[in-house]
């Protein structure tokens, strides 16, 4: 059987080369020190892969269209084949690639990789950055449920903001002046068709260009880039020192990219793909859209901001941020490369973390917007089930108070916190706040009856210490 295979694989490797193409690159030599810290490139790589086979088998049942959208992920999730699983590793692959994308670039700025001759490496491997991210974005839309839609609503009103020519960048995005059937289709040919060509393309540049530079060597202290003899001193380090890329140095990214889609899997299996949201509807103004985990910290900024400077920082910082990736390597392609002859590296690198991680934990509990879904307030925090008190509690909540006040936890963050307001007003002041309302806070005078105030005002009067009251 196996002499059978084996001339099999020489009739077809004779006619086609495959050995002349892949024999290189398996062949190759590498540095004998490039170990794990190495892995985050080839699995960058395999998180893509994962996509394009999951994205493929997923665009099998789905149908692109407004009215059927979302009806056919209902089914894939809860009734195809395989569907929660494939639908599961299409996100969570999302998610790894992102990861996988981002520890690459800073494992590269962290080493100084990118300087001479491997400058075109980082331009290309920022560039696969950004379309990542993209992918990422126009995926989400492709659930066609009130987030993906809210979210492209808020994408279509920053672009707006361009000058010149924002109203193009809008139109474009919407299909037209409103989200719609132009816009899910456009969404769905630039996640399909254009994004995963570029990304085809652009690994395939860059494979080329570490196959052509050769992977880095791992910096040592006191050894500069010189790019006048880089290139002689790296060829002769490697017939010294390197070993083949296959199998001495593929191992450890076959551990690693297996142990990668085994995660994947596992979390598409135990924890599943992400849960549909209600069918889109641009009338429902109490939609909270928030895009998926990788761009809340950006989602987290833009709420932060002041309303005077929000258009300058939708516009320029993600301008900024990229011509400076870009331009690193034209301003620094030479020198140390050691991070600890270059400490300012990690600097960067460890702020940049810090930063993202904690817009990203606020994108999480966002306390600028409201808490649709706060639950009820147990008697336990009332305090009583009669009287009063108690019907001004089940008023806090049916007015949608409890959406953006805080009591003992329950409800939202993006009012003060009235779990002691009691200590703090008193009751004809808070009748005022009631009547009038105030910053972000609609007047209900019109809204309920004296009756309804009075109850309201003994239940947020209630609202004190416990030392207090025990002492009165």
């Amino acid at each position: 059987m196996m002499r059978v295979i084996m001339a099999i694989w020489r009739w077809v490797d004779d006619r086609i080369g495959i050995s002349d193409l892949v024999g290189p690159a398996m062949g190759h030599l590498v540095p004998k020190d490039a170990k794990w810290w190495y892995v985050f490139g080839s699995a960058t790589m395999l998180a893509f892969i994962v996509q394009v086979v999951t994205g493929v088998a997923l665009a099998f049942c789905y149908v692109s269209s407004s009215s059927q959208a979302y009806e056919t992920l209902q089914f894939i999730t809860n009734q195809a084949p395989f569907g929660r699983l494939l639908r599961g590793m299409h996100y969570y692959g999302a998610s790894a690639m992102v990861l996988m994308v981002g520890a690459h670039l800073a494992q590269t700025f962290l080493s100084g990789a990118y300087k001479y001759p491997r400058e075109m490496n980082w331009t290309t491997g920022v560039l696969l950055l950004a379309m990542t991210m993209v992918m990422g974005f126009t995926g989400q839309l492709l659930r066609w449920d009130q987030t993906a839609a809210w979210s492209v609503v808020v994408a279509a009103e920053q672009a707006g903001r361009v000058p010149f020519i924002g109203d193009y960048l809008a139109r474009f995005i919407l299909g037209g002046t409103t989200i719609g059937a132009p816009t899910l289709s456009r969404f769905f040919a630039i996640h399909v068709f254009l994004i995963p060509g570029f990304l085809i393309a652009f690994i395939g540049i860059h494979l080329w260009l570490v196959l052509r530079h050769g992977i880095s060597e791992p910096p040592v202290p006191g050894r500069p880039v010189d790019p006048k003899t880089y290139r002689k001193w790296y060829h002769q380090f490697l017939e010294k020192e390197g070993h083949p890329f296959f199998p001495d140095g593929a191992w450890r990214d076959f551990v690693f990219g297996t142990a990668l889609i085994v995660a994947i899997a596992l979390l598409a299996i135990f924890v599943g793909p992400p849960k549909l949201d209600l069918p889109p509807d641009p009338s429902a103004l109490g939609a909270d859209p928030r895009p998926d985990w990788y761009l809340l910290w950006y989602f987290a900024l833009l709420a932060l901001i002041p309303p005077q400077v929000e258009g300058f920082v939708m516009i320029f910082v993600p301008v900024l941020i990229g011509m400076l990736l870009l331009v690193v390597p034209l301003l620094n392609n030479k020198g140390e490369r050691a991070a600890s002859r270059r400490p300012w590296s990690i600097a960067v690198v460890a702020l940049s973390v810090i930063t993202i991680g904690s817009l990203w934990a606020l994108g999480i509990s966002s306390p600028w917007s409201p808490n649709f879904n706060p639950g009820h307030l147990p008697v336990a925090v009332i305090g009583t089930d009669t009287g009063p008190v108690f019907q001004g509690a089940v008023l806090f909540d049916e007015r949608g108070c409890l959406n953006c006040h805080l009591i003992k936890g329950y409800g939202g963050r993006r009012g003060p916190d009235l779990t002691y307001i009691g200590d703090q007003l008193t009751q004809d002041n808070m009748v005022i706040r009631i009547v009038n309302g105030g910053v972000n806070m609609p007047a209900f005078g019109n809204m309920l009856k004296p009756a309804e105030i009075d109850a309201l005002v003994a239940f947020l009067s209630s609202r004190k210490h416990v030392e207090k009251v025990a002492a009165n």
